[in-house]
């Protein structure tokens, strides 16, 4: 099948979800339009779930659970090996439905959104085939056990990407889910979901509900049979989540909201430290919770930064995200447009001064939900654009006198999530990384590393994804005393 019929053949399925092995029809009519942010054309119609359609998920979760949970580590790692090549397989036909469903550009969604999207899947693979499920201490075992039903809710900025990072470690853990992706962002959904069918799982290991978070994101937090929720989105949506999920006691793993700094120290080498620090920032179009749209820097050296930064966005190429010579697409959707566009307006307002981009679409384009690259410089700490996420193609510069301001302004805000630390000193690179209240630091660019956990400290979440610690958000903690008597 051509990857136009196959992504075709996926929009005919977002009528259905997939249930028990089998898709099957929605049990109400209401559905939602998707979107291609580029043409603002509605492309395809989503069911959206009810209770009802929820409830039929997580019962088939928690009938294929004790079965699921009691295969092999070995054998669940060579069915999701098995998902991980056909992912890679069909690369073209993800990241083509991708870019219709939240823009990213088809080069970018073929040469990062699909490609890290697999590396979860086999970090996951790696990780369960040598977990040691039973260790002894003293004469006793401590045995981790999967966690039972896990209800996965997942985002529209990389929408593979983070059902990938979740469904891979809850699935090799042993446990069952029920996916919620967005339902801005549903075609990808629906090719994994054809995929894991393809695979082999079991009937109700892996199973999928499109639907709004107020209804089946906020059903599967606080459905009794769900032992676990993960979610990926806002902080806002989060403790909806957590509120949600309280009632029954379940546990609750948050990858929320990020505002990254990026700390250059005076020893940095300019030239090395700011372009791929603007490149950080506006990859994904910024919609990247993680992404360091802060750029602390020595105040003697703004001017340096500032040509810097302006000359690194001659390299991007805003338009048609079909285009083989587009670099950035436009934003996901018509909601998270008007916000970036409200929040350069504010940084105007505020007195930032505005270096490059600024509000209304790149020249040329007249649909579309584009946004200019725009970075604001001599912004102040306490100004809004320093401080809330805008989650589009928009850095901040923030100048500072010295490497105990630097630090002060890194952690002066209710997130903490990701941050970067760039300098040639390597014991201040690692002193001033230490510092920062944040769940991982990236010290002068190293290659990303899908066996390093991540997540966040303060609003930006807890628990974490990726790696060992990300299978034992999954896992129980069983201690059996006398375990090892008489040996």
């Amino acid at each position: 099948m051509s990857n136009a019929a196959e992504i075709e053949a996926a929009k005919a399925r977002l009528h259905q979800f997939y249930i028990d092995g089998a898709w099957i029809d929605a049990s109400g009519a209401e559905r939602s339009g998707v979107v291609n942010p580029a043409t603002e054309e509605v492309i395809a119609e989503v069911a959206l779930g009810s209770v009802e359609d929820t409830d039929k998920a997580v019962a088939a979760a928690r009938a294929a659970f004790s079965g699921w949970a009691a295969t092999a580590p070995t054998e669940r790692a060579g069915k999701i090996a098995r998902l991980r090549e056909l992912i890679l397989e069909n690369t073209e036909t993800i990241a083509r439905a991708i870019t219709a469903e939240m823009g990213a550009a088809t080069s970018y969604a073929q040469a990062a959104q699909v490609p890290l999207a697999a590396e979860h899947l086999r970090a996951a693979c790696e990780v369960v085939r040598d977990y040691p499920f039973l260790t002894r201490r003293g004469q006793a075992a401590i045995l981790r056990e999967p966690i039972g039903v896990c209800g996965l809710i997942t985002p529209w900025n990389w929408p593979l990407y983070q059902i990938t990072a979740k469904a891979g470690a809850a699935l090799a853990a042993g446990c069952t889910v029920v996916l919620k992706p967005s339902e801005l962002s549903p075609l990808s959904a629906a090719l994994f979901a054809k995929m894991v069918d393809r695979a082999g799982f079991p009937a109700g290991v892996f199973n999928l509900v499109n639907g709004t978070g107020p209804v089946v994101g906020a059903r599967l937090a606080g459905h009794p049979d769900v032992d676990m929720v993960s979610i990926t989105g806002s902080t806002r949506a989060g403790v909806a989540v957590a509120q949600a999920a309280a009632p029954t006691v379940k546990r609750v793993a948050q990858e929320l909201g990020g505002k990254s700094p990026n700390v250059i120290l005076p020893d940095a080498d300019l030239s090395k430290a700011v372009p791929p620090g603007v490149a950080s920032a506006m990859r994904n179009v910024g919609q990247s919770c993680s992404a360091p749209t802060r750029m602390i820097v020595p105040r003697a050296r703004l001017a340096e930064v500032e040509a810097l930064a302006v000359r690194a966005l001659e390299d991007m190429r805003v338009g048609d995200p079909t285009d083989p010579a587009t670099t950035h697409g436009p934003s996901a959707n018509r909601t998270q447009y008007a916000r970036v566009q409200t929040m350069i307006q504010t940084g105007i307002d505020e007195g930032a001064k505005l270096l490059s981009g600024g509000r209304g679409r790149p020249e040329g384009l007249m649909r579309g939900f584009f946004s200019r690259p725009t970075i604001f410089s001599e912004v102040a700490t306490d100004m809004a654009v320093a401080q809330e996420e805008i989650f589009g193609p928009v850095l901040v510069i923030l100048p500072y006198d010295d490497v105990e301001e630097a630090i002060a302004i890194a952690n002066d805000t209710v997130f903490g999530l990701g941050a970067q630390v760039q300098g040639t000193d390597l014991a201040l690179v690692r002193s001033t990384a230490a510092r920062i209240r944040a769940g991982q630091v990236h010290l002068n660019y190293p290659a990303w590393d899908p066996h390093v956990p991540f997540g966040g400290y303060k609003q930006s979440g807890n628990g974490r994804e990726y790696g060992v610690e990300g299978l034992e958000e999954y896992l129980e903690t069983k201690s059996i005393l006398g375990y090892f008597d008489g040996e």
